[in-house]
């Protein structure tokens, strides 16, 4: 193993999928949460706290998982280089009906 993987495992960015909601039965908005953390405990209790300092009252979180290379889309590049610079990067949605 050379210091390259060492560093690239240990900056794995994570990404989080799920709604969330601003008000409690108001309507729901699609969140994909990006963050490195050193295990899907810590990153789950981040991702909640950066949505309630945002101001959502609820999130109902789906799936977590690491995020393999560089997205090829915006709004989801920023939020990579964000969450690499130790943010917790937070993208919202329209939910489909």
């Amino acid at each position: 193993m050379n210091d390259n993987d060492t560093h690239d495992s240990e900056r794995a960015v994570t990404i989080i999928t799920g709604r969330v909601w601003r008000r409690k039965g108001g309507k729901a908005e699609g969140v994909h949460v990006m963050l490195v953390a050193p295990d899907d405990d810590t990153a789950v209790r981040k991702a909640l706290e950066s949505l309630a300092a945002e101001g959502y009252a609820e999130a109902e979180l789906d799936q977590i998982g690491d995020i393999q290379g560089e997205p090829d889309d915006e709004p989801h590049i920023s939020a990579y280089q964000g969450a690499l610079e130790g943010e917790v990067s937070v993208i919202t949605f329209d939910e489909p009906d």
